[in-house]
């Protein structure tokens, strides 16, 4: 019994299957959410299985966050004290005089050296760009790892959200084994681009300060290239576990498609991040920030990345479609969806494209 249960774990139950004819969605929204309720135990299961790689980042993000939020409340908290003691800069108090003060008023409140050093050092924009640098170079490993994992499960949701069976773990297995050297190479570029696009728009930013807003002109396309390729990324890992191509040729095609089609790239990034955004706006309008990371650490930990990739896989299932498959002659195209022209034949009797077998890569 326990055997049975590790197996459909790992494996999945192979009598469940697809839908009869009749019952296919006739759209890819109603595909979408059809996919995810029959899928949706297997994505916590594969989610679960592929943790281990995605528990760096969000330690490491938690970490970030939680020192942020730390460091800002005992600024604040010390500035309460300074301020209940009367202790107020104005143009007639010189700064020497208000550390004076300041130090003084702390000090009999009771806090420490420390304390006071911190409340008379902080800068909060010293200490968020710090922090975020910090992050940033941190990051470079964390990211790199994912490759080969992402495009494990690009493999088996891009099955998943077009109906079609895929084993949890042997699927997964072979797919990280097939793609592991161009995943990887995706994953490094993509774990270096928070830095590179940090020290750029400080640097541009710095410039523009200086010497006139014409630099703000490539700050802002330095912004706009990482914006592409965040977009980009949404059908890289799909494009190489579905295509026989050199790294160059997937990284081209999936940046032309991320602009081609812009909004419902842009809809699936949005829809995402959306627990980010809301974990984001607890953080800064609540006092329930401890309780909103938690939520979000817990929901990345249970389904979070695999339910990204299944909505990448559907999107990139659609534009796979329109400018891949449906230009290359026996490739299969809509499945999944009960379409009116997958029964018509064409005049020699033979069925169209859409009914026949065969992909560019299994």
């Amino acid at each position: 019994m326990f055997g049975k249960m590790i197996n459909n774990y790992y494996y999945g139950k192979s009598g469940k299957g697809d839908f009869r004819k009749e019952d296919l969605p006739k759209n890819r929204w109603q595909l979408f959410w059809e996919m995810l309720r029959v899928r949706l135990s297997a994505l916590c299961r594969m989610n679960l299985m592929t943790l281990i790689a995605f528990l760096p980042t969000i330690i490491l993000l938690g970490n970030t966050i939680l020192t942020l939020i730390n460091g800002v409340s005992l600024q604040s908290e010390l500035a309460a004290v300074v301020q209940d003691a009367g202790v107020v800069m104005t143009e007639d108090v010189t700064q020497e005089a208000y550390n004076e003060l300041a130090t003084q008023a702390l000090l009999a409140a009771e806090r420490t050296g420390e304390e006071v050093n911190y409340f008379l050092n902080f800068n909060l924009r010293e200490f968020f760009q710090a922090l975020l640098w910090r992050a940033c170079i941190y990051l470079i490993p964390c990211i790199a790892i994912t490759g080969p994992v992402q495009a494990g499960m690009s493999y088996v949701t891009r099955n998943w959200a077009r109906d079609e069976h895929a084993f949890v773990w042997a699927d997964f297995k072979d797919a990280v084994r097939d793609n592991w050297k161009q995943a990887l190479a995706v994953s490094v570029i993509t774990s270096f681009l928070p830095a590179v696009l940090y020290m750029c728009w400080n640097f541009y930013g710095n410039m523009a300060s200086e010497r006139g807003a014409f630099f703000m002109v490539p700050q802002m396309l330095v912004a706009l290239l990482a914006l592409l390729w965040v977009l980009g990324l949404t059908y890289m890992y799909p494009m190489m576990v579905s295509y026989k191509a050199k790294l160059s040729v997937i990284i081209k095609n999936s940046l032309l498609m991320g602009v081609a089609r812009l909004p419902q790239t842009v809809g699936a990034r949005l829809a995402t991040a959306l627990p980010c955004i809301v974990c984001a706006l607890l953080l800064f309008a609540t006092g329930a920030g401890m309780y909103a990371l938690l939520a979000l650490a817990l929901y990345y930990a249970l389904i979070g990345y695999a339910l990204s990739r299944f909505v990448f896989a559907s999107v990139s299932n659609a534009a796979f479609d329109k400018f891949i498959n449906s230009h290359m002659e026996g490739v299969p195209v809509n499945r999944g969806l009960s379409l009116e022209d997958e029964e018509d034949e064409d005049e020699d009797g033979e069925k169209t494209a859409q009914e026949q077998d065969g992909a560019p890569r299994a």
